[in-house]
């Protein structure tokens, strides 16, 4: 390969490189300021707390315009299976840099 364009192609990596970890560890910095909120989400999620806000919502007890999905079975289940998934990939990914 002509020496310029390894060069250049190079230095499209090396940018490349730059700009991705440094969106992951702005990622990851955001992601450990998170967690404290997903384990509230956790600890709220199946509680006692959790049903009879269920409950008061069916019987009409919140305003209609309340945001609410918190109340449903899925999207906090979501949010920590996501959590749960992502860990295991970013492990997988760690110990592949590591081998």
């Amino acid at each position: 390969m002509d020496p310029i364009k390894r060069i250049t192609k190079m230095e499209e990596l090396l940018n490349d490189s730059r700009e991705v970890l440094d969106d992951l560890e702005q990622s990851l910095e955001a992601y450990r300021l998170v967690r404290a909120k997903i384990r509230k989400l956790e600890s709220y999620y199946g509680s006692e707390e959790w049903y009879r806000d269920r409950e008061d919502d069916a019987a009409g007890k919140f305003p209609g315009d309340l945001r609410r999905g918190v109340l449903s079975e899925d999207l906090i289940y979501d949010v920590l299976t996501d959590e749960r998934e992502l860990a295991r990939q970013m492990a997988e990914a760690a110990a592949e840099y590591l081998r």
